[in-house]
C-alpha cells in the first residue's frame, strides 16, 4: 500500500519547498530535488480511478511475521484513500504461525485474483504487489510463447519497486493446450 500511494499518490500531498497542501487529489511523492507538482486545480476536477485493497494478492502468506497484515482498521487510518470494502475481515484470518502456502496455493490465490480482476470494467489496471505473488502467478501463463518470452519477461522475477506493463489475453478457445484458467 506504501508502494501503491508512493507511486500514484495519495489523498493528501504537501509540497514541502512551497508548503502548499492539496488535499483531495493524488500527487505522486516527488523528491526535494525535482520540480513542484502544479496541476492541481486539474486533478481535483477530473474522475481519478480508486485505489482497492484486494486479499488475494498479497504476498505469501503463513509462519513469517512479517507476512501478517495489520487490522482493516489501522490501514484505514494509515491509508484513507484506500477502498478496503472488499477485504471480509478485520483481521488477519489467513496468515497461519505454523504453516507457509506452497507455490501452488500461492498461484491458485492469483487465479481467483485474476477471475476477480477480468470482472473489472476498467481497461487499465495497476496491480501493485508482492514479486512472489506475481512470479507465481505469471508463471501459469505463456505456455503459448516462444520460451524466451516465457522465460526472459513473463516469469521472470521482479525487482524491489518494478513497474512492468503486461496485456493478458485469455486464449482458451485458439490453443492446442488445455487451459490453466477457465475465464468466462
Amino acid at each position: 500500500m506504501q508502494t501503491a500511494v508512493g507511486v500514484f499518490g495519495g489523498e493528501k500531498f504537501t509540497n514541502t519547498s512551497s508548503s502548499q497542501t492539496a488535499v483531495g487529489s493524488r500527487h505522486t511523492i516527488s523528491s526535494s530535488t525535482s520540480p513542484p507538482f502544479i496541476e492541481v486545480e486539474y486533478c481535483q476536477e477530473r474522475m481519478l480511478p480508486p485505489f482497492i485493497a484486494v486479499e488475494y494478492c498479497r504476498e505469501r502468506m503463513g509462519r513469517n511475521a512479517c507476512d501478517k497484515r495489520r487490522s482493516i482498521t489501522e490501514y484505514s487510518a494509515l491509508f484513507p484513500e484506500i477502498d478496503f470494502s472488499e477485504i471480509e475481515n478485520d483481521e488477519d484470518v489467513y496468515w497461519k504461525p505454523d504453516s507457509r502456502e506452497t507455490d501452488e496455493q500461492l498461484a491458485a490465490r492469483g487465479v481467483t485474483f485474476l477471475k476477480w480482476l477480468w470482472s473489472r470494467t476498467e481497461k487499465e489496471i495497476a496491480v501493485v504487489t508482492h514479486s512472489a505473488f506475481l512470479l507465481e502467478t505469471l508463471r501459469l501463463f505463456g505456455n503459448d510463447t516462444h520460451p524466451s518470452i516465457k522465460t526472459n519477461e513473463i516469469s521472470h522475477p521482479f525487482s524491489n519497486c518494478e513497474l512492468r506493463s503486461m496485456v493478458l489475453i485469455d486464449t482458451n478457445m485458439l490453443g492446442s493446450d488445455a487451459p490453466i484458467a477457465n475465464y468466462p
